[in-house]
């Protein structure tokens, strides 16, 4: 839903080929908009990593400045934006944006962590790198300036955008998501008044942030708002629903490694180069709170945990809070667990998690991790071999991409970074095809606790996808371009490339 909401005010430019192409599609939607109004645009290329395609493959290699964006947009102020999670990273604005931000030639060239570019003559020409994402972003500057701007997420277009969406993932063969991070109590509102009207054509689980971290104005919660969202969230759930279950709450006790967020002991390279050891976003009060909260009342706990410092702490709360309450095993996910140490995978089964897994993050941030943690933190990344003989419910999902459940796949087996093209493909990584399929299906199901979808079989809901190729024999390399022909969801059909007889 955050994905889809976000996209849906921007000027797509994501296959724009040049600066003409920009240009074109800035102007038309100039002329939609009463002059003064903010134009915002997509990045150019392939969300969210930009790896493949970028702004560096546009024809003139980078951006256009202020002056390109002058042609197209003289009186509305234009920010092509930058997005999550890629840092450092590139913005373009007009003068117009420039002039009502406050962004002149006195303005220093480097405010936190944002460079402002100046040409010659010491004036702005509208590019700023940096810390300049739109979200995952602590920048303190580019927040300000953020701030100034529309609000990423319009509530006005998040149903029209949630349904397109649904209507996207439909067409990939997705039946059930799992909306298990930076979802927050009025967007699963959302999704439970579209399944009440019937339009909801995909099953939904979801368990809502206990403190959000990801958009600009998220700030700390005190205990007792921390306390407060926890009893909602025993309140709304639903385990009994056939389109929208929600079960438990989640807590992202650090952030993201792009950002230099994320907990090591031991230190690791921020964006800019400086020795960090990571930063809380949630106090050691209240992850303790959601711990002793969910035991006290058999809510699951969604735990976002990256490193195997992070882990190190999510396995002591647990043996603490399984000793204080009496209980056999926690109910609970650890959801990302990007690196793991040896011994770690099966502590966390012995204690009752499950786990959420991305192939994403070999993919978009396998070449990224090398070189802040160094070399030897890549035996450490993605052990999905480890965590299946350990025991563990292991379900995969895209999170941040590729958009694409049957390369995510391949990449769950081939294990293959981006740009580098080199893979860490080791013991400790490599699971067979059929295992990464069952990873985004039976396991799934098995992780969500949902009965009857998952696998077909009799009496399951005839939620299926009829694909073009077997995804467990065909060539790996032609696993990609998997194409979906027909989906049905609960028997309903909800996509169909009308290829098929009536009788297929």
């Amino acid at each position: 839903m955050h994905f889809s909401a976000m996209r849906a005010p921007l000027v797509d430019i994501t296959e724009a080929r040049n600066h003409s192409d920009i240009v074109a599609a800035i102007r038309k939607k100039a002329e939609e908009v009463p002059a003064g109004e903010w134009i915002l645009t997509t990045p150019v290329g392939e969300y969210h990593y930009f790896h493949r395609r970028s702004s560096r493959d546009l024809a003139e290699g980078a951006l256009p400045d202020r002056h390109v964006l002058d042609r197209a947009a003289p009186n509305h102020p234009v920010l092509i934006q930058a997005v999550a999670p890629v840092l450092p990273n590139v913005v373009a604005m007009n003068s117009t944006a420039l002039a009502k931000l406050g962004i002149s030639a006195s303005t220093p060239d480097r405010v936190n962590n944002v460079w402002i570019e100046k040409d010659v003559e010491g004036l702005p020409t509208g590019i700023l790198r940096g810390s300049v994402t739109s979200y995952y972003n602590q920048d303190p500057f580019f927040n300000s300036l953020r701030e100034q701007m529309p609000e990423l997420i319009q509530r006005d277009l998040v149903v029209d955008a949630l349904l397109k969406a649904v209507q996207g993932y439909n067409a990939m063969g997705i039946t059930t998501v799992y909306e298990g991070h930076a979802i927050e109590i009025p967007q699963i509102e959302v999704y439970r008044a579209l399944s009440a009207q019937g339009l909801l054509n995909l099953r939904v689980q979801a368990a809502p942030e206990l403190q959000g971290t990801a958009l600009p104005g998220d700030r700390p919660k005190s205990v007792e708002e921390a306390r407060a969202l926890l009893e909602t969230a025993l309140a709304m759930r639903t385990l009994d629903d056939e389109w929208v279950r929600v079960d438990g709450v989640t807590a992202c006790t650090y952030g993201t490694c792009y950002s230099g967020n994320v907990l090591s002991h031991d230190g690791y390279l921020d964006p800019y180069g400086n020795v960090t050891k990571g930063h809380r976003a949630i106090s050691e009060e209240n992850m303790r709170l959601a711990f002793d909260f969910c035991a006290e009342h058999g809510l699951r706990l969604n735990v976002v945990s990256i490193t195997p410092d992070e882990h190190d702490e999510a396995i002591a709360l647990a043996e603490e809070t399984i000793r204080k309450h009496g209980l056999d095993r926690i109910n609970g996910v650890i959801q990302h667990a990007e690196m793991t140490r040896p011994g770690q995978s099966k502590r966390l089964a012995e204690l009752g998690f499950d786990l959420t897994v991305s192939a994403s993050f070999t993919f978009g941030k396998g070449d990224m991790i090398a070189e802040r943690f160094g070399p030897e933190a890549l035996k450490l990344l993605n052990t999905f071999r480890v965590h299946l003989d350990a025991g563990l419910s292991t379900a995969a999902g895209m999170d941040w991409g590729p958009t694409n459940p049957f390369e995510q796949m391949q990449i769950a087996v081939t294990h293959q970074m981006f740009p580098s093209g080199r893979t860490n493909a080791g013991p400790a990584q490599v699971i067979s095809r059929a295992e990464a399929f069952a990873m985004w299906t039976a396991n799934g199901a098995k992780l969500l606790g949902w009965e009857g979808i998952g696998t077909l079989a009799p009496g399951n809901h005839a939620d299926l996808a009829i694909v073009d190729r077997n995804p467990i024999t065909c060539d790996i390399d032609a696993l990609p371009a998997t194409r979906v022909l027909r989906t049905h969801v609960g028997g309903r059909l909800v996509h169909d490339v009308g290829v098929l007889s009536a009788h297929a």
